[in-house]
């Protein structure tokens, strides 16, 4: 569950937004999702979009055209990659967002590179941290996986190798780099997960019920909001569910100081440990990082729900990038190459996340109804923004200035 926690943590738990006691069953599925079987109420949703549009700058995902044809990327690259024989990866945990058949997909392509993964569980923040600490030595990251807040120290320090994968002009303005830094390969939208073998009294639907005094200790952010991305995406959604957004964050760490003061929100981080153990039965994250985790909980007899709250729906990506004067600089390229590819973006689907070339993929005929199964609803995606550079710096600042004397 952990990685990236905006930084640090992520806690990859697959989930679709849906769905309560079946987990996972095809909730993204236009052919069974309907207003009555999701979570999500769409009219409420939808509602909070518009208060999200008058008040934001915010762009939505556009949509893209697709060739219908596979790109390979330059010959070049690839013999070099080869020639090299490795890339260093960093904090990729086999259960988020499915980067294990990711791998292994990158892995039978090409079997003269190697892809090992350093640290899987750790930070964004932890990723720079590597790269910065590493600098010059064989195990340096090549490539990193990281939220856009850290993409922004990456690019200040001059850390970032453009590089403009194949399929580039399918990835949404909004998805990438203008340059060519960074592409972002794929979104979630932040939901609310309970473990129900211990909540047995309703899970959670909204940010204004784990304001309930039967969750008292029972809810955990996915890491600290100022280093993991999953974290400040909570805080982000709570901002939008209580009268903020993209451009006010501040309703959001409010929010979090009254459900600390109230006694729910527990100091714990989210790692499949502590779900299984009932330690943290209550928890904020990503919808891809619930799937992953429903193999493990149902081997230990554990039923959980997940819902996106009605009340502050939020959508957020990770930024992929090759690293500046890495030992691999080739294979760090075929690499974020692979994950836009439709190998990896078909993964990500897998994974129950939404790849950036998602539009493009569909209109290709690509994506079956079953291969959407993990994913949020199609009404969900079709709503989500992003917040502006601009306005993720902006909130990160605040929130190292506020959080610590409001919620601590």
């Amino acid at each position: 569950m952990s990685k990236k926690t905006h930084h640090p943590k992520r806690y990859r738990v697959l989930g679709s937004l849906i769905l309560a006691a079946s987990l996972f069953a095809a909730c993204g599925d236009d052919s069974s999702s309907d207003v009555e079987e999701t979570t999500v109420d769409t009219a409420t949703i939808a509602d909070t979009e518009t208060t999200m549009a008058e008040a934001t700058e915010e762009t939505t995902v556009a949509d893209t055209a697709a060739t219908g044809e596979a790109c390979t990327p330059d010959q070049e690259i690839i013999d070099a990659a080869k020639t090299e024989g490795q890339v260093n990866l960093i904090a990729l945990p086999d259960n988020w967002a499915n980067y294990k058949g990711i791998l292994e997909a990158f892995r039978t392509k090409y079997p003269e590179v190697k892809n090992p993964v350093a640290n899987p569980d750790a930070s964004s923040a932890d990723e720079l941290t590597a790269v910065e600490t590493l600098k010059g030595q064989p195990d340096m990251p090549d490539a990193l996986d990281v939220s856009p807040a850290i993409a922004q120290e990456v690019d200040a320090k001059g850390l970032w190798e453009p590089y403009k994968p194949c399929s580039w002009d399918e990835i949404p303005e909004n998805m990438k780099d203008a340059d060519g830094k960074w592409v972002a390969a794929y979104y979630g939208i932040m939901a609310i997960g309970a473990n129900t073998t211990i909540v047995t009294d309703g899970a959670p639907k909204s940010f204004a019920d784990l304001k309930d005094p039967k969750y008292k200790g029972k809810v955990s952010l996915n890491g600290d909001p100022r280093e993991a991305g999953a974290a400040f995406a909570a805080v982000m959604a709570a901002s939008i569910a209580n009268g903020g957004s993209f451009d006010d964050i501040l309703p959001g760490i409010e929010y979090f100081a009254e459900l600390k003061e109230l006694g729910n929100l527990a100091g714990t981080d989210v790692t499949e440990a502590t779900v299984i153990s009932g330690e943290t039965p209550i928890w904020l994250d990503w919808t891809y990082n619930y799937p992953g985790l429903a193999p493990t909980l149902e081997e230990n007899g554990i039923t959980w729900e997940i819902n996106v709250p009605s009340d502050g729906v939020y959508g957020g990506y990770y930024a992929q990038g090759a690293v500046k004067d890495s030992p691999h600089p080739n294979a760090a390229k075929l690499w974020i190459d692979h994950i836009i590819s439709d190998e990896g973006a078909l993964g990500y689907i897998q994974g129950g996340a939404v790849p950036a070339r998602y539009a493009a993929l569909v209109a290709a005929g690509k994506v079956t109804d079953e291969m959407k199964k993990n994913m949020p609803a199609d009404e969900l995606v079709a709503k989500v923004a992003f917040p502006s550079q601009d306005q993720i710096a902006k909130a990160k600042e605040v929130l190292a200035e506020q959080w610590p004397t409001l919620v601590g």
